[in-house]
């Protein structure tokens, strides 16, 4: 009984990843692939599980994009709040996205 509950676990983590990384090659077709294998990682993982893979890819992307490839870490350090933070990043964000061949972009909503 257990040995079928882990199969069953299995095929749906398998399965899971592999709708992640359609998701994810749909999106953003020029990812790096060290970028491309972070964001399968987290996109997938048992925190995202409630969301289908076009929310969860497009929030871990965004978030990586943010945290890892713009000044964002830098204006929370100097005092910024959130919110403010990501307003300055947007433009960052979205170059980023474009020199990816992203299908999606953030919108300011300010």
């Amino acid at each position: 009984m257990c040995k079928s509950l882990g199969a069953n676990n299995l095929s749906f983590s398998t399965k899971l990843q592999k709708k992640v990384a359609e998701t994810l090659a749909g999106l953003a077709p020029g990812i790096p692939f060290a970028d491309a294998e972070i964001v399968r990682q987290e996109a997938a993982s048992r925190r995202y599980r409630e969301f289908p893979p076009s929310v969860s890819v497009w929030l871990v992307l965004t978030a990586h994009i943010r945290h890892q490839h713009t000044e964002y870490e830098a204006l929370i350090r100097e005092g910024y709040d959130h919110a403010s933070a990501r307003h300055f990043v947007i433009d960052a964000i979205n170059a980023k996205l474009t020199e990816w061949r992203a299908t999606r972009f953030i919108v300011d909503d300010d």
